[in-house]
């Protein structure tokens, strides 16, 4: 098969190489797809630089997401899954091959049934940050007429967790940084969008909530908005943070936070608690098959450019960075 790996870490045009690769076979309790289109996310870009831990195998082929069809199953998997279009998600979590190829195996669990109304190029934008959103916006239960707030909602947790939050009953607010953002934001569902470089965040929500504050947070930057987190958020509300890029080790205001009663959760895609990700694979798939869900395409490449595809990444391109592995719908 065609895949793209690196041996070592570094910028993406230096040690990244595209070629040819043996065929992955699924083992017990895996299939394999046969990949259209690989999602490329900022943790791809990390990893390769060597930000989230050192090489993990002699050659790492990278990417979590990516859509395509089951072309073979291992032992003990259903064999009518058989040509199933699926969305794959956590494909290179704790294994080294990831969606940066042809073929990739995967637990079964990991390759969703993908509705013929969705593209591939649609499926290969969920995973990472669908599979965020869902348990930021849900992990402390139902959210019915709650007031969520989405920080950075024009990005690609932001914009699910709108709509997660706007499916699941809720009014939700968002951040944003200028006005086309605030427009990709409202196209997603939020009733109001804060712009956090000329608005004070923490006093507008406030006034946005008849100074009552929000139910729940979902944070795409923990440690350099915690002190408008803290103003906006209601007693005993919940702030659940799957980032803090800005401020890595935020100095925690202890006594402010215990006496608002403030749940500070974290969020990672890959240590979700079994029934919630149950919960978000089915609700997600049940508002794909309905058609509720919208999704942001960003720029899209060739396999052979996946070094141009991480370099876009790195630029803060809008929306999911796409690979088109096979020119398949």
């Amino acid at each position: 098969m065609k895949a793209v790996w690196y041996e070592q870490l570094g910028p993406a045009s230096e040690v990244l190489q595209y070629g040819e690769c043996d065929d992955p076979q699924p083992g017990p309790g895996e299939v394999r797809v046969r990949l259209a289109v690989s999602g490329v996310n900022p943790i791809d870009v990390k990893r390769r630089l060597g930000g989230r831990g050192g090489m993990t195998a002699p050659r790492v082929i990278p990417h979590f997401d990516g859509a395509g069809e089951i072309d073979a199953v291992g032992p003990n998997v259903d064999p009518q899954r058989m040509g199933q279009r699926v969305w794959v998600y956590r494909a290179q979590w704790q294994r080294d091959f990831g969606t940066a190829a042809e073929l990739v195996s995967v637990p079964t669990e990991c390759a969703v049934s993908l509705p013929d109304s969705v593209s591939f190029a649609e499926g290969a934008c969920l995973g990472i940050p669908a599979m965020t959103a869902y348990p930021a916006v849900f992990a402390d239960g139902d959210v019915r007429d709650q007031t969520i707030l989405v920080t950075g909602g024009a990005g690609a947790v932001g914009r699910y967790a709108i709509q997660f939050a706007k499916l699941g009953g809720a009014r939700v607010l968002a951040t944003a940084s200028s006005d086309e953002k605030a427009e990709l934001a409202t196209s997603a569902g939020a009733d109001e969008v804060v712009n956090y470089r000329t608005e004070d965040v923490g006093q507008r929500v406030l006034e946005l909530t008849e100074w009552q504050g929000v139910d729940r947070i979902v944070e795409v930057e923990f440690g350099g908005n915690l002190d408008a987190s803290i103003e906006a958020i209601k007693p005993g509300g919940v702030i659940a943070a799957y980032a803090s890029q800005a401020v890595p080790e935020p100095v925690l205001p202890f006594y402010t936070l215990m006496y608002k009663s403030v749940v500070v959760r974290h969020v990672i895609t890959f240590q979700v608690p079994a029934e919630l990700e149950r919960q978000a694979v089915e609700n997600i798939s049940a508002w794909l098959e309905r058609g509720e869900l919208t999704h942001h395409l960003g720029p899209t490449f060739s396999l052979e450019q996946t070094a141009a595809a991480h370099e876009a990444v790195e630029k803060g391109a809008v929306g999911k960075v796409l690979l088109e592995v096979s020119r398949t719908r």
